[in-house]
């Protein structure tokens, strides 16, 4: 009896550990649409840190998008992590994503919340990035090119062939670029914008910062992309400059949402208030993503792009990640530029 009434007495006395342990089993089925490198790094701190097993894979925005869509009935994922907030947006208003207010909402950036309100707290905004480019300067010094300050020098016939910029169809950065075109000039007159530009872009890439790294490498000229993503290749060592164009520029506000019929919900909702502190904001610089937070304690990387400094439009979220006018521009696009891509 008295073992047993020991095993009790150790019971009671460790029953909080037990708890968190039962809590904090089992497993996440997360896509992350960031940088693999930040998505590995988040991987492995909210495992090591819960105990939880993470499943994770990475894709591009509009590539979650079509697998959430497509596994409507008997979701495999449980949460979906950071990529342009279009897509989430357009997930929560065909009812795929599940509304949560998490506890953390009071510690996050306005642009942040309101990303959450306009959407019935379907999805979140993480993190937020203004649309620019990135040009490795020693190709540009061998052939001789002029910095392009502005969308309409791209068009320049000194750049045939030394542009890339990702598909929109697959990827959240390149729709954000056709909707900030659209926005900044007009449907008609950003369509013929693109269509000029298709004359100078080498490839359209599946992932929105494949561009920039390879004008990194010395593959292309000119990266089409969110310009942290262009920062990044400049801090790893890389020829790249980061230019804000002079029209003005769209951004994005990366978002989170969780999946409608999560199997692990309970564990998407420790990620999504775990992943919306400021700690693990803070530490998203040591993977060399330098994106503005949106926990407004968190600390800003001295490298981020400065987003007072950049001419911002009034970029419309709700009417560019409405599902009809989304569906008409990518129909359009692959109509007009994607049917004579080089």
């Amino acid at each position: 009896m008295g073992s047993v009434r020991m095993t009790a007495a150790a019971l009671a006395a460790g029953a909080t550990f037990f708890a968190y342990s039962a809590q904090a089993n089992g497993t996440l089925n997360l896509i992350c649409s960031a940088d693999v490198v930040i998505c590995e790094q988040l991987e492995g701190a909210f495992e090591k840190e819960t105990g939880i097993s993470v499943n994770m894979v990475r894709l591009s925005s509009g590539e979650t998008y079509a697998k959430v869509r497509a596994e409507a009935r008997n979701p495999k994922t449980d949460i979906w992590w950071a990529g342009t907030g279009d897509p989430h947006l357009q997930a929560a208003s065909e009812g795929l994503t599940l509304e949560y207010k998490s506890p953390m909402l009071a510690e996050l950036n306005d642009w942040a919340v309101k990303q959450a309100e306009s959407a019935n707290y379907r999805t979140v905004g993480v993190y937020a990035g203004a649309l620019g480019w990135g040009y490795n300067t020693e190709i540009f010094k061998q052939k001789n090119l002029k910095e392009p300050p502005c969308w309409a020098d791209l068009l320049d016939a000194s750049f045939k062939g030394e542009i890339q910029i990702a598909n929109p169809n697959s990827s959240g950065t390149a729709y954000t670029a056709l909707a900030t075109l659209v926005q900044i000039m007009g449907e008609d007159k950003a369509f013929d914008y693109l269509k000029k530009l298709n004359a100078n872009v080498s490839q359209y890439t599946k992932s929105g910062s494949a561009p920039v790294k390879a004008a990194a490498r010395g593959e292309t000229a000119i990266g089409i992309v969110f310009m942290h993503d262009a920062v990044a290749q400049a801090v790893e060592g890389f020829p790249v400059k980061a230019v804000a164009p002079c029209e003005g520029t769209g951004y994005e506000i990366g978002s989170m949402s969780i999946i409608k019929g999560a199997k692990n919900l309970d564990n998407a909702k420790k990620w999504y208030d775990w992943v919306l502190s400021a700690k693990v904001q803070s530490s998203m610089k040591e993977a060399k993503s330098f994106q503005i937070p949106s926990n407004k304690s968190a600390e800003v990387p001295k490298e981020a792009p400065k987003l007072e400094e950049i001419k911002l439009i009034d970029y419309d979220f709700k009417t560019y990640g409405d599902p009809a006018k989304r569906k008409a521009l990518l129909e359009r696009w692959d109509r007009e530029v994607g049917a004579s891509a080089n």
